[in-house]
């Protein structure tokens, strides 16, 4: 291919496409996206997708640049010596620079029952099993949300404003991220759906049966369905290739995004952790570290230094069914602010969050480098100041 550069991205998500597409605007670079899928899956939609409002799937002719070049397989190892990867098929692909994109999927915890008898959500397979058994459910039969943070919200709201009898099991806090303004606007909407929310420290699942739910603090929820939203997993991808992580499996990487084991790996996404100090993960964060990641690249072809990475925060948005939203303002450093827009305005806001997500990898795709994002400067710097001070002064143990 002319001694271009060659690029590989390993999947298809926000991350991944953002990342490949930026890389499409180099004439010198020839681009190469591994994906297990033949569509792209906007995950921020896959609750719609149980709800039957969305069919959470874009053609990626729609979002990835004409110059980036699919193929629908799965990776199952990366030998980083020889700079190649192996797919599920047995075919290999060559690479100069790799762009580590896997992204991260549902928990599957060691909790009794939940691999037997729960259903899950994060992935669009899953998403379609879950919708199929909702649909199939008897009339009145009662639905159990184990999970409190975005995906079980959206979930169990979409799944009540469709008429079925919902309870929501937090396992903690409901909606943790939000203001006590926020949240307190959360139950109510909860309340007005019809769905029972159990939340406080004895709502820890300790088993999940065919036909209940069990918590700590003893209580039975009888369930005819269960979904399990809580946690997450990261691809074992990296870990299994010899390449460095984090405690749940983020590939570590500095602050350019570039992985700490070898300078031709950049990550971006949920499965990136720089620093071992990742950022929340989110669509929002995915096409920012996209973007840094592809910028990272060319800058080590050039022999330039890489920036590290820098991304504000703004907000978080939630839907509760098709109506109404929580649009959480938030401070730069991530933290929840005392604001928040609700209603049928929050509602619009969400919806257009959505789309942006989206709208955002086709401009890019028509004019690579176009995609731009608050940047601080003094958040991440001051936290990582801060984690060394801990660390400097955290008193030693006797051996």
């Amino acid at each position: 291919m002319g001694g271009n550069t060659e690029v590989v991205v390993i999947g298809g998500g926000y991350a991944g496409v953002m990342a490949a597409n930026r890389l499409s605007g180099r004439a010198d670079v020839d681009v190469t996206v591994v994906n297990p899928r033949p569509s792209f899956v906007p995950r921020l939609r896959l609750h719609q997708l149980v709800g039957g409002s969305h069919p959470a799937v874009v053609r990626y002719e729609e979002v990835l640049a004409e110059r980036v070049r699919l193929v629908v397989d799965s990776v199952a190892r990366i030998d980083a010596h020889a700079r190649v990867v192996t797919l599920e098929s047995g075919a290999t692909v060559g690479y100069d620079r790799l762009v580590y994109a896997v992204g991260s999927t549902g928990a599957r915890p060691d909790v009794p029952g939940v691999a037997d008898h729960a259903h899950h959500v994060a992935e669009l397979e899953s998403a379609e099993r879950l919708r199929a058994a909702v649909a199939a459910l008897p009339a009145g039969a009662p639905v159990t949300v184990v999970g409190a943070g975005p995906t079980g919200i959206e979930t169990a709201a979409e799944i009540a404003e469709g008429g079925r009898p919902v309870t929501l099991v937090c396992g903690g806090v409901l909606g943790p991220y939000l203001h006590p303004r926020a949240r307190h606007s959360a139950a109510r909407r909860f309340a007005a759906l019809g769905v029972a929310v159990l939340d406080g420290p004895g709502t820890k699942v300790t088993e999940v049966t065919a036909e209940e739910v069990r918590l700590a603090d003893g209580r039975v929820v009888p369930g005819g369905l269960t979904v399990w939203t809580a946690g997450f997993d990261v691809p074992d991808l990296a870990a299994r290739s010899g390449l460095r992580t984090d405690a749940v499996g983020r590939l570590l990487t500095d602050e350019t995004l570039t992985s700490v084991d070898d300078e031709r790996i950049v990550a971006a996404g949920d499965c990136a952790a720089p620093s071992d100090l990742p950022f929340r993960m989110s669509a929002y964060v995915a096409g920012c570290l996209g973007a840094h990641a592809a910028d990272t690249v060319p800058a080590r072809i050039d022999g330039r230094r890489p920036e590290p990475v820098d991304v504000a925060f703004n907000a978080m948005c939630l839907s509760f069914g098709r109506r109404t939203a929580i649009f959480q303002i938030a401070h730069k450093d991530d933290r929840a602010m005392g604001i928040h827009v609700g209603g049928r305005a929050g509602a619009k806001l969400k919806e257009l969050a959505c789309a942006f997500s989206v709208k955002h990898l086709t401009e890019e795709a028509r004019k690579p480098g176009a995609h731009s994002w608050p940047k601080d400067g003094k958040v991440r710097p001051r936290r990582l100041r801060e984690r060394a001070v801990r660390t400097t002064d955290a008193p030693e143990h006797a051996v």
